[in-house]
């Protein structure tokens, strides 16, 4: 079995957020998949296998301490894998709880890959949960940005997601591993996602992922979805396309893409590109 190391939405062939590939027959076991992401130690690790055809698969996600739902940068890694093995063209892959899919083309850097996420929703975020998670980062609720309220934001996994007023409030981001995951764990959220509006469609993000056991994550496939998806339910100004910056403040800037339309609740299409790690 061969573990394929892939970045996804690198930035100029720089950067990205690493992510574990195994295509096989059969999944291994779960002990084994959770053991393989764990010694892989990026923040997941995609297993895949055949699922009726060439371009049907089944999915399951791995982080080094957990099954995850749904991740959008190992669905763009696992785009690049898939058109490695078969051809450049678009793979119907079925999750736990959804089918969605992914799309590879091949470019002068490599390979570049989008996916449709599963539906979105989105609801303002618990008074607790504001109040807890502010308490994580040592932010108050002075330095929100009220133009974007907190809120619970959802693409196939469960996130929180905070706008910040200043740019530099965001590059100081810090918090307790132990008291994140916990956080995060009771509260069901993937990810913690923090924000800073550049312009009507673009933002500077970090993701905190302690429920995954990684501090932050340098890209969050899920989580822009959800935000592209709660920014459509806000009747932002969005023209129906936003830009995410994020892993800059830990030296591994990654871009990634949001495309969609003006159906609430409908999939949203994440793109970017892709890098081979040796």
């Amino acid at each position: 079995m061969t573990v394929q190391r892939i970045a996804a939405f690198a930035d100029e062939g720089r950067g990205g957020n690493p992510a574990g590939v195994v295509l096989a027959d059969q999944f291994p076991d779960e002990a084994d998949m959770r053991r393989i992401a764990a010694e892989v130690g990026y923040s997941e690790t995609a297993f895949a296998m055949p699922d009726g055809g060439p371009e049907r698969w089944r999915v399951r996600y791995f982080s080094p301490e957990s099954e995850v739902p749904f991740c959008g940068h190992a669905t763009i890694a696992l785009g690049a894998a898939l058109a490695g093995h078969a051809g450049e063209g678009r793979f119907v892959l079925r999750l736990a709880t959804a089918e969605i899919s992914v799309e590879a083309e091949t470019t002068p850097g490599g390979y570049r890959a989008a996916l449709q996420s599963p539906p979105t929703r989105s609801a303002p975020a618990r008074q607790d949960l504001v109040s807890e998670a502010l308490a994580l980062f040592g932010y108050s609720r002075a330095q929100l940005d009220p133009r974007i309220p907190p809120a619970e934001i959802h693409a196939g996994a469960d996130h929180l997601v905070l706008a910040l007023k200043d740019r530099r409030d965001l590059a100081a981001m810090a918090y307790d591993l132990d008291a994140g995951r916990a956080l995060m764990r009771e509260h069901g959220l993937v990810t913690i996602m923090l924000v800073h509006i550049t312009s009507d469609t673009g933002f500077d993000a970090r993701n905190a992922f302690a429920s995954g056991g990684v501090l932050e994550d340098p890209a969050t496939g899920a989580a822009a979805a959800a935000f592209a998806g709660y920014l459509r339910d806000l009747d932002w100004p969005h023209g129906n396309r936003i830009r995410i910056v994020q892993g800059e403040d830990m030296g591994s800037r990654s871009l990634i893409e949001a495309e969609f339309t003006d159906e609430k609740g409908s999939s949203v299409r994440i793109s970017g590109a892709t890098r081979r790690i040796p």
